[in-house]
């Protein structure tokens, strides 16, 4: 696509939250106005959407503070705290390598967690237990994690470095996750990809991850030297997010010679010059940089501005407006057939989800009584797990709509 200062700012307002809530906010606008193709909109069923949500929150909650939606929330999978076991094998270090070892711990998590279907399953060793579905993506790389399979250093096993990473093998993470042909996990080389293209971008990014020994947890010092005095905006820890993982994704639209990443073409979504007619929707990305909140402030670094922030496009947010009514498939496709990420029902899906978030976080902020309460604690509280649990009861936990993930999207 063009290239030039055009294509570069381009790049640059699509690598933004305002981008994603004003494409986004472009399609709801044409729905609501009956004229996309694959969903109608009820915005009379937000309000038993918001009533579900508030009830799931308090009950998941009482009394007490909803924390961030992050990766951290699923580590502690079955009442065990991994993270407790962490810090104490941790001890040992400062307070800023403990912090950069929980950096490296989160992106290696997130990048594993796109989607692992109904039927993957994850046993333990450590308790026994057996976990599906993003805890038992969770258990799995926290394990991985402390056992050294992403570090090249065996005197330092619980940390990710780069060239461990860009010697990842399809079949060893099979192994590792115990993927076999009756324990499928959807995505796997596409995963396998991801931790060698993160390698990769690792090395070549030395001032976000470091010159020698390039770590995710460098991600700290970088963050540090571009702080004002009140801390970092969540906006920026975004960037850096995007600009240093950004070639790790695989067949994606580039612009002005830059991989776009999470960003797709839909015919609603609007605006004008190359990036005209594109939806960002930075799923990943996002919930990565949530993910790096607490440690970072650990290490006494505070992120601010989280708000700014959108909802997560994926299918549990996605699932909760279409179990609910709020979103209604205009043709039995879109519910009957697989379709691929980038289809154009699961771009609007995935759009629609993010505007539609917006118009639910204040009413169920209104339910709760907590006018301060975070889009990120909401979608904790919240809208994801209500999407989880209506796909419990209806679908043993299936989405609504089928993607045939490639390990890296939703």
């Amino acid at each position: 696509m063009k290239a030039g200062p055009a294509g570069a700012a381009a790049v640059a307002y699509l690598w933004t939250p305002e981008a994603i809530r004003e494409r986004a906010g472009a399609v709801l606008a044409r729905g609501l106005d009956g004229q996309l193709r694959h969903f109608a909109i009820d915005l009379s069923r937000l309000l038993p959407a918001a009533d579900l949500v508030a009830a799931v929150t308090r009950e998941r909650h009482p009394g007490r503070a909803v924390p961030l939606h992050s990766r951290w929330r699923h580590f502690d999978a079955g009442g065990h705290d991994r993270i407790a076991d962490l810090e104490r094998e941790l001890d040992h270090l400062s307070v800023d390598e403990r912090a950069r070892a929980k950096l490296d711990l989160a992106v290696t998590s997130v990048l594993l967690d796109a989607g692992a279907g109904p039927d993957w399953r994850y046993v333990e060793a450590e308790t026994g237990k057996e976990f599906r579905r993003s805890e038992g993506l969770a258990v799995a790389s926290v394990r991985l994690f402390a056992a050294g399979f992403f570090s090249a250093d065996r005197a330092a096993p619980r940390r990710a470095d780069a060239q461990a990473l860009v010697a990842v093998a399809d079949d060893r993470l099979a192994a590792a996750l115990q993927v076999s042909e009756d324990n499928p996990l959807p995505g796997l080389p596409g995963r396998a990809a991801l931790l060698r293209n993160l390698g990769r971008a690792l090395q070549q990014a030395p001032d976000l991850f470091g010159k020698r020994e390039p770590r995710p947890g460098h991600l700290l010092d970088a963050l540090r030297e571009r702080a004002g005095a009140d801390g970092i905006e969540a906006t920026d820890v975004l960037h850096a997010v995007l600009t240093g993982l950004g070639p790790i994704w695989p067949g994606r639209l580039t612009l002005a010679g830059v991989n776009l990443g999470d960003v797709w073409p839909h015919p609603a979504a609007g605006g004008t010059g190359p990036g005209g007619g594109l939806v960002p929707l930075h799923k990943l990305s996002q919930w990565l940089t949530y993910s790096l909140v607490e440690p970072l402030r650990e290490a006494g670094l505070a992120v601010t501005g989280l708000d700014r922030l959108t909802g997560l496009a994926e299918y549990r947010n996605g699932g909760l407006f279409v179990d609910t009514g709020v979103l209604v498939p205009r043709h039995e496709a879109v519910v009957r057939e697989p379709h691929r990420p980038g289809d154009e029902v699961v771009v609007e899906w995935r759009a629609l989800t993010v505007a539609l978030l917006d118009r639910l976080a204040p009413l169920v902020r209104e339910r709760l009584g907590a006018g301060d309460l975070s889009l990120a604690s909401i979608l904790e509280g919240g809208t994801w797990a209500a999407g989880r649990r209506l796909a419990d009861e209806r679908r043993r936990g299936a989405a609504p709509i089928r993607v045939e993930t490639d390990g890296t999207v939703m």
